[in-house]
């Protein structure tokens, strides 16, 4: 399903280009891994609010920086669609079927695939059963994991609160809340973290995942329970077998990774932080405050896949044609000096930060995700009294793909 038709100035249909002389940047690689803040400011110096880049196998597409034009990309779903099937790219079978693109940008039938009436319908069903989940004791299962998780390091003295922690917790609750098996549930935290991270393993851990949740939705099709997949199942909005499936999958995958990823960088700014630290031990200050700050400067998802415009329309003073792909910077757009001249002024109760998306598509479990955040943060610094960082804060380091910027490790020791 691939051609070898290059991606230039005569490139069909119109391809995002170079502008100004120079390549567009790659969202994927050695540089992007280490160093995408850098690239996104790079890019916002080059291009403005709106830059091409490239990702992986050198698809084009636009990188929104700016706050404003996030905003009206996520506000206005009939200029800029969500639903793949009109991405040109994919029409001229530019993009192969086994690109790792494909688990992230490709069309499915569930909501964030949808505009209007057939996202309403499905949204309602998805909304529904996470309302109903969070009534059924959110906070008691993250209470019980969490402590669950700490009793297997508590003696050592020591631990690994990525590796430990933060990269099961949400996936334990998430078990609950979908009515999977807990041992079921760790098994699919790497293939999670596969599909976000990309390169080769990401279309096999993708096919995991929804082989996992097949045999899910039939178990409760049969022995029916009090969970998110007997809600679906059950929706008046009649979803079909495959509908359920794949809101199963993007539940599971969106709500773990970035509940993972953002309970990480939460404890890295509590634990490199003796004011913070201190206040949230003494009651002083509230953790809700914390993670606040942390969805405006390190929000879990870096840059949100995809939208593609249903026109031709000009976007940050480039000229977007009908069917490019357009990604989401929600990180740069975050700090976008346009609407934070100064970083360092505090955003302490200001919410409209685009950690959860925006608009029609924006993240219907926020709730239950900061919830887990939070009690995970909060039992933890609880159970372990004299909790310190085991490396200098500057030892501390991430690794990013295309979507997201992953804490790699965050070493602690504490009195036994």
């Amino acid at each position: 399903m691939t051609d070898q038709t290059p991606n230039g100035p005569d490139a069909p249909g119109g391809c995002p280009v170079a502008h100004g002389g120079t390549d567009p940047a790659r969202l994927y690689g050695p540089e992007a891994a280490t160093d995408p803040h850098g690239i996104y400011e790079r890019l916002r110096k080059e291009h403005g609010s709106v830059a091409p880049v490239l990702l992986e196998g050198d698809v084009p597409a636009w990188l929104v920086l700016g706050y404003r034009d996030n905003r009206r990309v996520l506000d206005n779903p009939r200029q800029y669609s969500r639903d793949a099937r009109i991405w040109r790219d994919w029409q001229a079978g530019r993009v192969e079927e086994t690109s790792p693109l494909v688990p992230m940008l490709a069309w499915r039938p569930d909501c964030v695939s949808q505009d209007g009436e057939p996202h309403r319908r499905l949204r309602g069903a998805v909304t529904d059963g996470l309302l109903a989940a969070s009534a059924r004791g959110v906070r008691r299962h993250a209470t019980h994991f969490a402590n669950q998780q700490i009793d297997a390091f508590a003696d050592a003295g020591q631990a690994d609160l990525v590796a430990d922690y933060a990269e099961y917790l949400p996936m334990l609750v998430l078990t609950r809340i979908l009515g999977l098996p807990a041992a079921e549930g760790r098994s699919l935290v790497e293939s999670c973290a596969q599909v976000l991270k990309g390169g080769e393993g990401a279309l096999a851990h993708n096919d995991r995942i929804v082989h996992i949740l097949g045999e899910l939705a039939e178990r409760r099709r049969v022995e029916p329970g009090s969970d998110f997949t007997t809600a679906l199942l059950e929706h008046p909005a009649g979803l079909d077998p495959d509908e359920v499936v794949s809101h199963l999958r993007l539940v599971l995958i969106a709500a773990h990774t970035t509940t993972s990823n953002l309970l990480a960088r939460v404890l890295q700014l509590v634990l490199t932080d003796d004011y913070r630290l201190v206040g949230l031990v003494s009651g002083q200050l509230n953790i809700s405050a914390v993670v606040e700050e942390v969805m405006w400067n390190a929000p879990p998802l870096a840059v949100l896949p995809g939208r593609f415009a249903a026109t031709d329309l000009e976007l940050g003073g480039h000229l977007i044609k009908e069917g490019d792909l357009l990604v989401l910077g929600l990180a740069p757009g975050n700090a976008d000096p346009e609407v934070r001249p100064d970083p360092e002024v505090s955003v302490q109760g200001n919410q409209s930060h685009l950690a959860f998306s925006a608009g029609p598509h924006e993240c219907p479990g926020q709730n239950i995700g900061q919830s887990i955040v939070e009690i995970g943060v909060d039992i933890l610094l609880h159970r372990l009294p004299g909790l310190r960082l085991a490396v200098s804060p500057e030892e501390l380091s991430s690794t990013a793909s295309t979507w997201e910027s992953r804490l790699d490790s965050l070493p602690v020791e504490f009195p036994v």
